[in-house]
């Protein structure tokens, strides 16, 4: 915790407890990009272009029947990410960790790469934006503001960082109240976060102003409910307070099947009730049963798919992943093909191209910057002299107080 120490008092708090890392998470990571994935690669029309589709399928019945049932998946999948972000950051909070020392890998993990794809959406589809919208979407503030010239600016993908960036900078202090609830109260305060989903998408409709979107929100609403960062902190914090529930050996045996399955249901009923409500709340609690059911599986030395190593890599660079998303399915595919469709088997074909595309871009992106970056400043001299003394201490079978929880491969998983 922040203590009145003056050596500690830029310190994040954390259980003294080494903790075991979770791969099947890392998997995870990649399965709610895919998520995203699928609603934006099969829009009945292009943002960049509303003349022209994203959809490849040229019979108009099974394009919109496509488009209609992966349309909920992409915000599922993005409420994904943040419960995500909150359970991994507290699981692998370190001891002794200073708290610049955060904000610097938290920074040094998502900007990079939202720099990159900002200056293609500059050079590529977006030089026009006046200076009002860009600077705020450079430095990820831009879904603070309701106009939608700013929150929907530059990278359509972007806006999520926002979100994440609010997150980051909160978190040190949300750690502490969050390290303070008694186990026993664990469940209760899950319950309040996920109460909190759903207030917010009843208290939507109270939000006034803003064009009528054409399915039952105004623009001011759909701002408000999805893209808005103070309300998606329901989400992160249930992800903390999930953590502590599964470290505290409070988690049920419920395994990843009947979480999924659950899903499933809260996924049916997602494409049957208005905005907002599909955005989150239908999901939030199977949402956090698979996360919390990867991680159980992980401690009791289960693995399964998720922690194969292909799916280790895929969600090692799911973020970059997830940020291209804009520039490859967007201007590529507007690029390349225009407005064409094509017949059913060619437009499977293309689907699964425009994947390997945007997969090839994401790989490009993580090596050759995400990862250098991460490897050469993610950590200060300082540290890296620590660090360097605790590997020889372990190679000789000693141990130390300020040891991490978890090894710094997994902190460069984090959520992104």
């Amino acid at each position: 915790m922040l203590t009145a120490d003056p050596a500690a008092a830029s310190t994040i708090s954390s259980s003294p407890q080494r903790r075991a890392p979770l791969p099947s998470l890392t998997g995870l990571r990649f399965v709610a990009a895919m998520l995203v994935f699928l609603t934006h690669s099969t829009m009945l029309h292009n943002v960049l272009s509303f003349t022209e589709p994203v959809n490849f399928f040229a019979d108009q019945g099974v394009a919109k029947a496509v488009a209609d049932f992966c349309e909920k998946a992409g915000a599922i999948g993005v409420s994904f990410f943040f419960v995500l972000s909150g359970f991994v950051l507290t699981w692998s909070a370190t001891p002794g960790d200073r708290i610049t020392s955060f904000w610097r890998r938290r920074a040094l993990k998502i900007y990079p790469n939202h720099i990159v794809t900002w200056v293609l959406a500059m050079v590529l589809f977006t030089a026009a934006t006046p200076m009002h919208a860009w600077l705020p979407n450079l430095f990820m503030v831009h879904t603070f503001t309701p106009q939608p010239e700013v929150f929907g600016s530059l990278n359509p993908v972007a806006w999520s960082l926002c979100s994440e960036l609010l997150f980051y900078a909160l978190f040190p202090l949300l750690i502490i109240p969050v390290r303070k609830i008694a186990e026993r109260r664990l469940w209760l305060w899950a319950a309040g976060m996920v109460a909190g989903v759903m207030a917010v998408a009843a208290a939507t409709k109270y939000v006034r102003g803003g064009l009528d979107l054409g399915y039952e929100l105004s623009l001011n609403q759909f701002w408000f409910s999805y893209s808005f960062p103070p309300p998606r902190l329901f989400e992160f914090v249930l992800g903390m307070i999930l953590a502590r529930i599964v470290a505290a050996n409070l988690w049920p045996r419920i395994g990843l099947l009947p979480s999924a399955l659950l899903f499933a249901g809260g996924y049916w009923l997602a494409n049957h009730v208005p905005a907002p409500y599909f955005f989150s709340a239908c999901t939030i609690i199977p949402v956090g049963m698979i996360i919390c059911a990867g991680a159980s599986s992980d401690l009791r030395g289960k693995g399964g798919w998720l922690t194969s190593p292909t799916m280790v890599r895929l969600g090692e660079i799911s973020f970059a992943f997830y940020i291209l998303q804009g520039v490859v399915i967007f201007y590529g595919r507007s690029k390349l093909l225009g407005g064409r469709t094509f017949d059913f088997i060619p437009a499977v074909g293309l689907e699964i191209a425009l994947f390997l595309a945007n997969l090839l871009a994401a790989w490009l992106l993580y090596s050759l910057v995400e990862q250098p970056v991460m490897r050469r400043w993610s950590r200060s001299k300082k540290e890296k002299q620590s660090g360097e003394q605790q590997a020889s201490q372990d190679a000789r079978g000693k141990t130390t107080q300020s040891r991490p929880l978890v090894s710094d491969s997994v902190l460069v998983r984090e959520a992104g």
